[in-house]
């Protein structure tokens, strides 16, 4: 499996590539800023070496990154109205002078779907810090975050 890319934006990593057409709708709701001008900070990787990688799969590639949060395009968000991402937190709570073991996953929150439209909210207040993981989990309908 390829590296994921090193960049200072979020990842959206494409794992369906069963129709061109809802990626390329599911990308102009992401960068499409909302009515007040917010816009989710994500760099699209769009490589079908990532096809129907599994969450393990992506986090395993992901553990060099420093990264807090992945978002994954997946069957379910492409296959969806509403486009629910999955994002994934990675928190590890190891200080920075803490060494990680090989392969040792930083994932210790679990996973929520987050629409398309409301993607900018999650990533934005997760990467300045104005929110933690629990304030999106607490509103999620379902594992599903749509909004406050």
């Amino acid at each position: 499996m390829e590296s994921l890319p090193d960049v200072d934006e979020t990842l959206l990593i494409r794992t369906d590539f069963s129709d061109p057409t809802a990626w390329q709708a599911l990308l102009t709701t992401v960068m499409t800023p909302n009515q007040d001008g917010f816009l989710a900070n994500v760099h699209p990787v769009d490589d079908p070496a990532y096809r129907d990688l599994t969450t393990e799969q992506i986090l395993s590639a992901a553990h060099e990154l420093d990264t807090e949060l992945l978002i994954v395009a997946d069957k379910t968000a492409l296959t969806t109205p509403e486009m629910p991402l999955l994002a994934l937190p990675l928190f590890d709570g190891v200080d920075e002078d803490d060494e990680r073991e090989e392969g040792e996953s930083r994932q210790e929150h679990s996973p929520l779907r987050v629409v398309a439209t409301e993607l900018w909210s999650v990533e934005n207040n997760l990467s300045l810090a104005n929110m933690d993981w629990e304030d999106f989990e607490n509103v999620a309908d379902n594992g599903v975050f749509r909004g406050f």
